[in-house]
């Protein structure tokens, strides 16, 4: 599901907009980022585990940082020079899906 088009770093006004949509999401640089809390390490593990597979189908990987019940994730376009794409975007919404659906 990805094509080139979604790998084009994002203006500006894109970023900003795309923001908007991801209100528990921060933007640092050239990175997006989230933090989740869950009621344990399972429900932690569990949450990596099925974002794991959004990111498979994307071919798009985040950074994950993960300390017992809590996940940090972040965002970045490699190929793009480490700029934010409409890919982190699209992954970022997936994941958040995820989340809502733990709680």
């Amino acid at each position: 599901m990805d094509s080139l088009s979604s790998r084009r770093a994002l203006t500006e006004d894109e970023i900003t907009a795309a923001l908007r949509e991801l209100p528990n999401w921060t933007r640092t640089s050239d990175q997006i980022s989230a933090k989740f809390e869950f009621a344990d390490f399972r429900e932690a593990v569990s949450f990596i585990v099925r974002i794991g597979f959004e990111a498979e189908d994307m071919n798009h990987h985040p950074e994950l940082h993960n300390v017992y019940n809590r996940v940090a994730v972040s965002l970045t376009t490699h190929d793009a020079g480490n700029k934010l794409t409409e890919l982190d975007f699209r992954l970022a919404r997936a994941i958040q899906q995820v989340a809502d659906g733990h709680a």
